[in-house]
């Protein structure tokens, strides 16, 4: 009889089964089910050729008591169903070991998928490092499909699946098409093929035709876009094709080298694997972009099944903590699973229904750090090999010999694995004996007055990793607007336990859920997982009630494909839905039907847009009640749920009894105690127990640590609830300066910041800050000085601080609590131009300011002779648009946000012949979503003094803007004596604007004082033009450039940065020091990175990225305005190629998907690639830049406002220059113009405008 049911969980490093066997009556009825646990290595080679393999044979052998040989094929008799959650596809990613893969796609956009949307990963980094692209080669096919709005379609145009028209400007040739992959075919080292086409989510007829080509060929894996995610955004729908194909050859290897093994019985068992969405899928239904989180979807399956705490009578909340070797998994889970359509792992963004779950490097294996007075955690693994110290190869310190020198692991009850000949047991010496030689490290640093033993030592490195860890919390809960102290927290992994404690009295939480089986929750959850069938299809309606049968119709067609493939029991209903003019789409659940209920008629009673509205104002906290709303898809996900059996449960209730004692470090009572040491399957028989922490309960595959003022109950089913003894308490921290509490401060502040940055982009409307992301959140202390800001825009954050202590010395004590202050005058009022629009906050206690918080965000039009408020050609600060020196936005006597006011301020009505917004509407909401952004902010700053006491906190902001001070002067004198510069001495570098101006920069850096002067004396003069640069912009040049020559410190950018130095500008009226009347508006986006390349210049950090944002506008009365920046090359470094196609310095905005801009505004993309040989020779090439095309289809107006069209980027040491940029017009009658540097011009339809954007330079002699 099959009565086995095995769940297995094959991680990277050890593979869990849970198996299940029914015991059977002589009627044959379920009496019992007894479960089995095993652990193994997931690569053993010389034991055995497949882990899950070997464990199931393990158990049979055992609980049968049959010879099960290890090399003969497995009898499948009595197993019922296997269940498998695999990182197979997530290894082939982190380890790029996936299928050779073609990627074929339109011509001119072979590079689209690298250039993605052109940020940067880490604004700091001047090594710019982007994920390796998972294919090899690429065809470009001669393809184009143009949309076409429904009252302009033509006789052959035709109607997609999404309900959008296109017109076929090229079909494919099949020929050309064959001739192109005849030669890239390999029988005996097949490759994959993924075919991504523009448009082809709604037509994908051309897809399709190419695909039956490719396999006809002989191509075995071809995967097609519009059949692996038919939705629009042409960036990640190819990334998650190529990933697709990439992905699926190996997991259908790892399958039928798996099936293999077993007998010819296994076409009976039941076989599925689990998928990112949290489902299980047959073997046929399994594909690689939908495996990718397996492993860590099923953990969150496993806890949100099991962990059902009450309390008043309602369910409460679960966040998911599952804390490996190398990373931490968190999740969260309210009565229903939470999905996301799109998320990053192993740097490859993936467009697919998948839990979501965010991932933190942060793990036991995560190396520990002192640097500039801090105590820093990862993200550097230990991993397996070399491993912690205490795996005596040779590693090193990480938060497990942390957790070992403690006492929070107990070495006796390890197997003896560890070693070069892995028969050791765990080495506490080794670790203790690292530990020492590091203690003595920190107190020998002259900037911390403690001294601490080698135990506070690791309690410190314990508390910032869990501080760390904490944070993607915080993202799941607070920034979401959930009440975190609402919440259970349930602890797994390997590693989870010992820190569950911790976590919890951090974040305020009173109850931690631990499993029974915590270890391998993972593979229980695959035991209580659904198995489930999910299929979505474009459409492109507006939702109202002339389009509800459509949409109905649409959902049932769907649901009736997927029931001749499955007999679920149940089907869930999904719109995805956003207002009109936006990118944000909420996929909304309508009714959970079965299959017997009358489809239609619930569907058509279902209320979309009441949960629609509900949704979008619970989540951004705001409706744009004046906009139509769009469905994007339709998309049904059926289910068929798991009998979930009783286990074993015949234990007698018995007392509970310690089996030992252990020593166990207190960080606050700064000694060594012996605690109870418990074995959980003794307090299996005692269910219902309790006992008070201090403690250590071992279970089979993992330590929970009961810290003090805790009790642990066992439950009815063995699992333990953890529970505080004690009400959230102020947190005790001293005045004095605590390395320790100053890296917990700093993860506290950069959480704030960057909570206030996911306000203000889910609040705000317009495209620039909502989905370009051009905006920037920070916190400030009492004095304006910058403490702590997310990262988002450097050209923001050093002005900030100019514009906030602006504020503060104008209002001096005419402010109250409530008062919101704005402006974004660039030379009066610390503003970098007038598009940057910044909200300022005072926080305050009683009646005095403490803190402050701002936002400053880039509104796409506040006046001026352009639209956009970009004009290349302004000469005046009044032609570019309004400006505010000061205003109250909100006044604190009536809390009234002062709408019609600042209205009059932004339309000029106030100023004759002034041209006001021409986007009021816009401009007030997203005012409205800084001013909530800073509320936000405020908010989180009063709960910190309340954590820890206004004075503590105080002093931990003057802290942290010590330790980047240190750091920064620790630099200036490494840097002197590397260069072999005299006590005090100087380094020049210059360059030169397009128009010739010169930008001249001396540093003179004097090692006595650690501190440096930088003297601008001798750049240019104003200029007749808007490159002028206000001085708050230079400063926040000068701040990016020493943070960035900091690398690897996990320091916020703050105030600190510019304490050692002392800036000269040049007199009044230069381009770096403007009159207050003079036009800036290029200055913030072009002098500025023309001011960065200078001052790395001199340092020798790099050579010259492009220089440049390549600010396109373009727009009309009637469609209004778009606005884009343009990627470019970076600079090589001394050991490093510039990346290319990228955002470099100043500038971290992305670029509109071509599918959203296509869609949006009457033009067409004709080509977006690398611009080819740009970047600069050397011995590390300079990156290169990009060419982009855009065909107008209407009258419109374009503006370009650009630098280095004259003057090359350029190189270092030997390094050669980048080629200079390059804008050309051609019309539609052929005639080609070169536009120049800054330009606007009407074009016709039919014409094109060309930016083929600057490489970098490159960096030393080429050999």
């Amino acid at each position: 009889m099959r009565c086995f049911r095995f769940a297995i969980d094959r991680g990277g490093t050890f593979t869990d089964i849970y198996a299940e066997k029914d015991e059977y009556d002589s009627q044959g009825s379920v009496t019992n089910v007894q479960c089995k646990v095993v652990k193994l290595l997931s690569e053993d080679p010389s034991n055995y050729p497949d882990a899950p393999r070997e464990g199931i044979r393990r158990i049979l052998e055992e609980m049968t008591q049959t010879p099960h040989p290890r090399h003969q094929r497995i009898d499948t008799k009595h197993i019922q169903s296997i269940r498998m959650g695999t990182t197979v596809a997530t290894n082939a990613l982190l380890e790029r070991n996936g299928a050779p893969t073609i990627l074929v796609i339109n011509r001119g956009f072979q590079d689209l998928l690298f250039i993605g949307n052109q940020s940067r990963p880490k604004i700091f980094d001047l090594k710019i490092q982007t994920p390796e692209m998972l294919y090899e080669n690429v065809v470009q096919v001669d393809e184009r499909v143009q949309l076409i709005e429904a009252n302009r379609k033509e006789s052959g145009d035709i109607e997609g699946i999404s309900g959008d028209y296109v017109r076929i400007l090229q079909p494919i040739d099949p020929e050309k098409v064959r001739n192109a992959l005849i030669p890239l075919f390999d029988r005996e080292n097949p490759k994959s093929i993924a075919i991504v086409l523009l448009h082809s989510y709604t037509f994908p007829r051309h897809e399709e035709e190419i695909a039956k080509i490719a396999q006809e060929i002989g191509f075995q894996q071809v995967s097609c876009s519009s059949h692996v995610m038919p939705m629009v955004k042409a960036v990640p729908r190819g990334l998650t094709t190529c990933a697709d194909a990439y992905l699926t050859p190996v997991i259908q290897q790892y399958l039928h080298s798996f099936c293999s093994g077993f007998d010819d019985g296994f076409e009976n068992v039941d076989m599925s694997f689990m998928q990112s969405d949290g489902g299980l899928a047959t073997t046929k239904d399994f594909q690689g972009h939908r495996a990718v989180l397996s492993g860590p979807a099923a953990g969150v399956v496993g806890y949100a099944r099991t962990t059902q705490i009450t309390r008043n009578g309602c369910r409460c909340p679960v966040i998911g903590f599952d804390m490996g070797g190398t990373s931490t998994d968190v999740s969260r889970f309210d009565q229903t699973f939470e999905h996301v359509l799109e998320s990053v792992t192993a740097n490859v963004p993936i467009r697919a229904p998948q839990l979501d779950i965010q991932t933190i490097a942060a793990g036991g294996g995560s190396r520990l750090f002192y640097k500039s007075g801090m105590f820093l955690v990862g993200p550097e693994s230990v991993r397996a090999h070399p491993g912690p110290v205490c795996y005596r190869k040779n590693g090193f310190l990480s938060v497990t010999d942390a957790n070992l020198v403690t006492g929070r692991i107990l070495p006796d009850f390890f197997p003896h694995i560890f070693g070069p000949n892995e028969n050791q047991p765990l080495d506490v010496d080794g670790a203790r004996a690292a530990f020492a030689v590091l203690c003595e490290e920190i107190n020998a640093d002259p900037h911390t007055n403690a001294q601490y033993s080698l135990e506070e030592v690791a309690c410190g490195f314990l508390r910032v990793a869990n501080e760390a860890m904490c944070r993607p919390i915080r993202n799941l809960t607070q920034m979401r607007g959930h009440d975190i102290n609402s919440h259970v927290l349930a602890c797994f992994g390997g590693a989870g336990p010992q820190h569950a404690c911790s976590i919890a009295r951090t974040l305020g939480i009173s109850q931690v859920y631990i499993h029974r089986y915590s270890g391998v929750l993972s593979a229980y959850g695959l035991s209580v997982a659904d198995s489930v069938l999910d299929k979505q299809r474009p459409i492109s309606v507006e939702y109202d009630a002339t389009s509800k049968p459509k949409l109905v119709q649409a959902l049932v067609e769907l649901a009736d494909g997927i029931s001749k493939q499955m007999d679920a029991t149940s089907y869930h209903f999904y719109l995805n839905m956003r207002f009109k003019g936006t990118d944000t789409a909420l996929m909304i659940r309508g009714p959970r039907l079965q299959r017997t209920d009358l489809w239609s008629e619930q569907l058509h009673s279902f209320d979309f847009e009441k949960a629609f509205v509900e949704r979008y104002q619970s989540e951004f906290g705001f409706l744009m009640e004046s906009q139509s709303i769009r469905v994007d898809d339709v998309r049904v996900r059926a289910i068929i749920s798991p009998e979930i059996r009783a286990n074993d449960s015949k234990h007698s209730e018995a007392v509970l009894s310690a089996h030992s004692k252990t020593p166990l470090y207190f960080e606050d009572e700064r000694m060594w105690k012996d605690v109870d040491v418990y074995l959980h399957e003794e307090l299996m028989s005692c269910r219902g127990a309790q006992a008070r922490g201090p403690a250590i309960i071992m279970q089979g595959t993992a330590t929970v640590v009961v810290e003090k003022e805790w009790t642990f109950i066992v439950q009815q089913n063995g699992d333990l609830l953890l529970q505080s003894d004690s009400q959230a308490h102020t947190k005790a921290a001293h005045i004095e300066m605590d390395p320790i509490q100053l890296s917990v401060f700093s993860h506290r502040f950069m959480s704030i910041a960057e909570q206030m940055g996911r306000t203000l982009s889910q609040t705000s409307v317009s495209v620039n800050i909502k989905e370009r992301l051009d905006f920037s959140c920070a916190l400030f202390d009492a004095t304006g000085g910058l403490v702590a800001n997310a990262p988002h825009l450097p050209v923001h954050l050093g002005a900030m601080q100019q514009a906030v202590r602006y504020q503060l010395e104008y209002w001096k004590d005419d402010l109250i609590p409530g008062d919101v202050l704005v402006s974004n005058h660039p030379q009066l009022a610390g503003g970098s131009h007038l598009p940057d629009i910044t909200v300022i906050t005072p926080v305050f206690s009683g009646n005095r300011i403490i803190f402050f918080v701002a936002s400053r965000g880039h509104h796409a039009d506040i006046g001026g002779i352009a639209p956009g408020s970009m004009p290349p050609l302004s000469t005046t600060l009044a032609e570019e648009g309004a400006a505010i020196i000061a205003f109250k936005l909100v006044d604190g006597r009536n809390n009234r946000f002062r709408e019609e006011e600042i209205a009059d301020l932004l339309l000029q009505k106030h100023i004759p012949n002034a041209i006001g917004t021409r986007n009021l509407r816009d401009n007030l909401s997203d005012l409205k979503a800084q001013v909530a952004a800073n509320n936000r902010g405020v908010n989180l700053l009063h709960k910190l003094c309340q954590e820890y006491t206004l004075e503590v906190v105080t002093a931990y902001m003057k802290f942290i803007q010590q330790a980047a001070e240190t750091a920064v002067r620790d630099m200036l004198v490494e840097f002197s004596l590397k260069r072999q510069l005299a006590a005090k001495d100087s380094v020049r570098a210059r360059d030169l604007m397009d128009d010739g101006t010169e930008i001249v920069l001396e540093i003179t850096i004097e090692r006595a004082s650690r501190s440096a002067i930088f003297d601008f004396s001798g750049t240019g003069v104003q200029v007749f033009g808007n490159v002028n640069t206000p001085p708050a912009v230079t400063y926040s040049a000068i701040i990016y450039c020493l943070r960035c020559l900091i690398p690897g410190e996990d320091l916020p950018l703050n105030q600190g940065c510019l304490n050692p130095i002392h800036v000269i500008f040049p007199t009044h009226h230069s381009i770096l020091n403007p009159s207050d009347d003079a036009a800036v508006v290029g200055g913030n986006v072009l002098t500025s990175q023309r001011v960065t390349d200078v001052i790395l210049r001199a340092f020798e950090a790099c050579a010259a990225s492009q220089g440049c944002m390549n600010n396109l506008t373009f727009g009309s009365d009637s469609l209004g305005g778009y606005y884009e920046t343009i990627a470019g090359g970076a600079g090589a470094g001394p050991t490093w190629h510039g990346q290319s196609g990228i955002q470099t310095h100043m500038t971290n905005t992305r670029i509109t998907d071509v599918e959203i801009l296509e869609k949006r505004f009457p033009v067409m993309l004709e080509a977006f690639h690398l611009r080819k040989a740009s970047g600069g020779n050397g011995l590390f090439r300079g990156g290169q830049g990009v060419v982009r095309t855009l065909v107008f289809l209407e009258r419109m107006t374009v503006s370009i406002l650009s630098e280095r069209r004259v003057f090359e980027p350029y190189g270092m040491l030997g390094g050669k220059r980048g080629k200079r940029g390059l804008n050309l017009l051609q019309r539609k009658n052929g005639c080609v113009v070169n536009l120049g540097g800054k330009n606007t011009i009407q074009v016709d339809p039919g014409d094109r405008v060309s930016i083929m954007t600057p490489g970098g330079g490159g960096f030393g002699t080429a050999e």
